[in-house]
């Protein structure tokens, strides 16, 4: 059986924000076994897996990004957004539009210190949509 939903989350702005929780509450009963694929219909924002207990890493991972790929580059074309516009665009690839986690027992089977980040790499607060598809 396959079950699709779509939902909005609210990013506060630029930061790897944790909504496991928030995605988890758009979600239907899941199956005692399956697969969930979670994908972001934008092109600035991504979807990412990582630790879920220390802010911290939340905080280094936006520094690494905002070293990796920064703004005002005097080679950029894609400038009419703004000047967080590109690198956005740049770092949504770099991190990805989906994640496929599996299902075990009606759960999400990921590791103790795993959640799911929003990855916002555009200044403002933005709304994001996400499609959902269980399938199991």
């Amino acid at each position: 059986m396959i079950h699709q939903t779509e939902f909005a989350i609210h990013s506060p702005g630029q930061g790897f924000h944790l909504v496991t929780s928030e995605v988890l509450r758009h979600l239907p009963s899941l199956p005692q076994a399956g697969l969930l694929n979670l994908f972001i219909q934008h092109t600035s924002a991504a979807l990412a897996i990582n630790e879920n207990a220390d802010r911290a890493v939340r905080v280094d991972l936006q520094q690494i990004f905002n070293y990796l790929v920064r703004e005002n580059e005097p080679y950029y074309t894609h400038t009419l957004e703004g000047a967080d516009d590109m690198p956005a665009h740049a770092k949504s690839i770099l991190v990805g539009a989906s994640l496929n986690i599996p299902v075990t027992h009606g759960r999400l089977n990921m590791g103790t210190w795993q959640g799911i980040y929003l990855c916002e790499f555009r200044r403002h607060a933005q709304v994001r949509n996400l499609v959902a598809t269980v399938i199991g």
